[in-house]
């Protein structure tokens, strides 16, 4: 363990959260100048404000670990073995994203339609469902209600054998 007094141990605890405080308020500024909320009209691109928010926050990671886990100090087999599992979840977070994104495309092969009509907007979701009700409909809707056939609304619950219950329809 590190030979430091417990005032120095201190200090450099509170320098620490100093320093990740700051981050973090950085971090915040860049989602908010990036979404136009600080320059009216102004917008960074997303793959600009999303490395710098991952590295950000990347950063902070290996800050905690590596100061307040106290990793700095371990042996470095010790070290290996955490980033390792660590590495391997970042391979899967990345698999697990590209094995999402074709199997969307497989999912519009199959149903013959492009990828961006598997995706509605909240903005027409909306406006969809206000014009139901207020009683417009569109064509959409109408064929697909055409469509579907009446349900039995009788409870079959109240027949305790299913046999009798088919007897008694005939």
């Amino acid at each position: 363990m590190s030979h430091l007094s417990y005032e120095e141990s201190k200090k450099l605890v509170v320098k620490g959260l100093i320093l990740l405080g700051i981050i973090t308020l950085v971090e915040v500024f860049i989602a908010l100048l990036g979404k136009g909320y600080i320059i009216h009209d102004f917008h960074l691109p997303r793959w600009i404000m999303y490395l710098l928010m991952i590295s950000m926050s990347l950063y902070k990671a290996y800050f905690i670990v590596y100061f307040f886990m106290h990793m700095k100090y371990e042996v470095p087999g010790l070290v290996k073995s955490v980033l390792m599992p660590t590495l391997l979840l970042v391979w899967a977070v990345i698999a697990f994203f590209s094995e999402g994104k074709t199997w969307r495309e497989w999912r519009a092969l199959k149903n013959d339609r492009t990828i961006a009509s598997l995706q509605v907007p909240a903005i027409h979701k909306e406006e969809h469902n206000t014009k139901l009700d207020e009683g417009h409909t569109d064509s959409k809707s109408e064929e697909h209600k055409e469509s579907l056939t009446p349900i039995d609304t009788t409870h079959h619950e109240s027949s305790p054998n299913i046999e009798e219950h088919k007897e008694k329809e005939h």
